[in-house]
């Protein structure tokens, strides 16, 4: 079984979503600036998230590396990605990607709260769901209005509502 990429870097499930977003995308080691609530990413979003830590992200959430769950999630094509990796090190997602890279590990945070496990909640991102008209979570990334429509379906899965 995978050990969640929060735990992996650090952050324990029971930390906030805002801390264990910021571990998924690696943590202090990579982004190298404390991330402890939803202010402190605004400003580490607002700076742009180094490359590396989408590097990190990709390395730990095996659904963003088949299909196209990277671009519906980040809005970054493989042959972008193709191109950052060669300089990670040295560039910075722009703040789109980085608010994109950024929800999407939060909505990961909480799937995994209330799946119980990062297997679990990313096999639940990519089916379909009742409640978000049979449509798969990750198929609605792409927008913000359908990224809230996600959030608020995990929401109600967490207190019992499934339609």
């Amino acid at each position: 079984m995978a050990v969640p990429a929060a735990e992996q870097s650090g952050a324990l499930a029971g930390d906030s979503i805002p801390i264990r977003a910021f571990a998924m995308l690696g943590g202090r080691r990579v982004v190298a600036h404390g991330v402890q609530n939803s202010i402190d990413a605004h400003d580490v979003i607002m700076r742009g998230l180094p490359s590396a830590s989408l590097m990190h992200l990709i390395a730990r959430v095996r659904v963003l590396s088949h299909g196209d769950a990277l671009e519906k999630a980040i809005g970054m094509s493989s042959r972008t990605l193709q191109r950052r990796r060669k300089d990670a090190a040295d560039t910075r997602l722009s703040v789109e990607q980085s608010s994109r890279a950024w929800r999407f590990a939060e909505i990961l945070a909480r799937a995994i709260d209330v799946m119980g496990s990062q297997e679990a909640a990313e096999a639940w991102l990519e089916a379909q769901a009742i409640g978000l008209d049979n449509r798969r979570p990750i198929d609605l990334l792409p927008s913000a209005a359908g990224a809230e429509a996600v959030e608020n379906y995990l929401t109600r899965l967490e207190y019992g509502v499934y339609t």
